[in-house]
């Protein structure tokens, strides 16, 4: 039935104020899929690594939690949470690559740590390793290591997709976004990295000057000082107020390698910050890490920064590092051994002469270490785990032997 025309008209306000019918879900990409349950597996190793210990008897967890950590039963635990009932695409990959999954856990691991790389990437071939696009994974503009000079995003960078190209951050242009665009100028640029800062004026924001300092004037490069102050006013506001009355336009504060300058570059600095030191005309990065003395304890390593450096923790198995990983140690821990490049676990219990010398005792693997425990039901002596039968035979031949109560 047709509604009067009264009746439409009244219903319109309520039509405006429904919400816009929701747009289709975007379909997630191959790589996508592969990449999230990936990301659950390695949730799953998380929530599956300290399942059920904390119960007080420490050889019993310690022989236990090194048998579960590698098990068929943890890998099948982490399986079965790694996609819920309802998403049908999670299963069907799951269902169609679970043996690859298998194959990693139970032989492949230890050789290819980086499950994505190896399944994602290396097997199923649907993604490309960071720094790489399209169907045969080539290097982005500006290569694998910093697409886009840093400075932009690579289109398909990680993906089969893209066709390489960069997008750049805002204030850079150009193909590698090495350029600055109108309003920026460049405050550093040699054959590896490309900084461009705003540049401000009267008609738009400003960036607030170094109190101490002041800000450097582009027309004429005059320097404004920052040397007063009125009542109810900061010398920021005073200065900006200053520039506008004066119709000067002015940029950002000094180079973050300046103490003093009287431009925006590292090549106008009077002096410089702590951290970096003159070289050639310009105030450079001093690097601490590669100091004669290292500025960090012998189980820590160097990380360099502008102007100043870190010191980072060497990984549990390494004596001493040169950086991040079991990869980088210098020498590795008792219980560790060099195995493809890292410092690995040593597994005691399979070495040629034996860990555990007692009779029916059994060996576990550790970290680092390993233990000896005697079957469950074996009696623990100082020569040999006994079985039940010869435990009870040894105690009444132990009885039969004592003495008659009058030899006593």
């Amino acid at each position: 039935m047709r509604l009067p025309r009264r009746a439409a008209l009244g219903l319109l306000p309520l039509l405006l104020l429904l919400p816009p019918a929701p747009k289709a879900a975007k379909k997630p990409t191959p790589c996508q899929r592969c990449r999230g349950l990936v990301d659950k597996f390695n949730q799953g190793l998380v929530d599956t690594a300290k399942k059920n210990f904390g119960g007080g008897n420490t050889a019993w967890e310690e022989k236990t939690l090194s048998k579960y950590e590698s098990s068929e039963i943890r890998l099948l635990e982490i399986l079965e949470g790694l996609c819920e009932s309802s998403d049908f695409e999670c299963n069907q990959m799951l269902e169609a690559q679970e043996e690859h999954l298998e194959a990693w856990w139970l032989q492949l691991k230890n050789e290819y740590p980086d499950l994505l790389e190896w399944f994602c990437v290396k097997t199923l071939k649907v993604c490309c390793s960071p720094g790489t696009y399209g169907p045969d994974c080539l290097a982005c503009q500006g290569g694998s290591q910093r697409p886009c000079s840093g400075n932009g995003h690579c289109s398909g960078d990680g993906s089969r997709q893209g066709d390489g190209s960069c997008r750049c951050h805002v204030g850079y242009q150009g193909p590698l976004c090495t350029d600055c665009m109108d309003g920026y100028f460049s405050s550093l640029r040699n054959e590896t990295h490309s900084v461009c800062k705003v540049r401000t004026g009267l008609s738009g924001s400003y960036t607030p000057c170094r109190l101490s300092l002041g800000c450097w004037r582009g027309m004429g490069h005059a320097w404004i000082r920052n040397t007063h102050t009125q009542p109810g006013y900061s010398s920021r506001v005073w200065i900006a107020a200053f520039s506008r009355l004066l119709k000067i336009p002015w940029s950002p504060a000094c180079d973050e390698s300046c103490k003093t300058c009287s431009g925006p570059t590292n090549t106008d600095c009077g002096e410089c910050e702590v951290g970096w030191v003159l070289d050639e005309g310009a105030c450079v990065d001093v690097d601490e890490c590669a100091a004669e003395t290292p500025p960090c304890s012998a189980a820590q390593f160097c990380k360099n920064a502008n102007g100043s450096y870190t010191c980072e923790e060497c990984d549990s198995s390494c004596l001493g590092c040169t950086g991040e990983g079991p990869g980088n140690c210098k020498e590795c821990i008792p219980g560790y051994a060099r195995e493809h490049g890292q410092c690995a676990d040593v597994d005691e219990c399979s070495l040629a002469e034996k860990a555990c010398v007692r009779k029916n005792e059994n060996c576990y693997n550790t970290p680092g270490s390993y233990v000896c425990v005697c079957p469950d039901g074996f009696e623990e002596t100082e020569d040999a785990c006994v079985p039940p039968a010869e435990a009870e035979a040894t105690e009444e031949e132990s009885l039969t032997q004592l003495p008659a109560h009058e030899d006593l």
